[in-house]
């Protein structure tokens, strides 16, 4: 270590940082770039079709999940129904708006793998509602 050395450990600490995947992640903002939402909380979109996904171990369910279509920028999100056969309120082609389950670092969440979005509106009635009984599915 000489007596000028700190201006080339500087250079290759600002150099090899690039290494590093969470700082590549930052600097060149691919979070925003990769979000099928685009930076927005909620996104309007239609259910192309409902499937059943199995949850992880420890956990022996079927998870009721929608494949949505969104509006905004035609990209494909699967979407988990909550709710205990709340699943009969969402039909093909309605109108949905999802929203981030809210796993940590916007991964999924629980044992559900590879959903990262829930279903809160079914054609502009809260879904919470509709399967609590309080209110009947709007006609589109």
């Amino acid at each position: 270590m000489g007596l000028l050395n700190a201006k080339k450990l500087m250079r290759n600490r600002k150099k090899f940082k690039w290494n590093d995947r969470t700082y590549k992640v930052r600097k060149l903002n691919l979070r925003e770039k990769a979000d099928p939402l685009e930076g927005a909380s909620q996104a309007k979109g239609i259910v192309v079709s409902k499937f059943q996904k199995e949850a992880a171990q420890p956990s022996s369910g079927m998870r009721k999940c929608c494949k949505v279509q969104l509006v905004k920028n035609g990209i494909p999100v699967g979407a988990f129904i909550p709710g205990n056969l709340a699943q009969k309120f969402v039909d093909e082609h309605d109108e949905v708006i999802i929203e981030r389950i809210g796993g940590k670092q916007g991964r999924s969440k629980g044992n559900i793998r590879g959903i990262r979005f829930k279903v809160v509106k079914v054609n502009d009635q809260p879904l919470h509602l509709l399967w609590k009984g309080k209110i009947e599915k709007g006609r589109r």
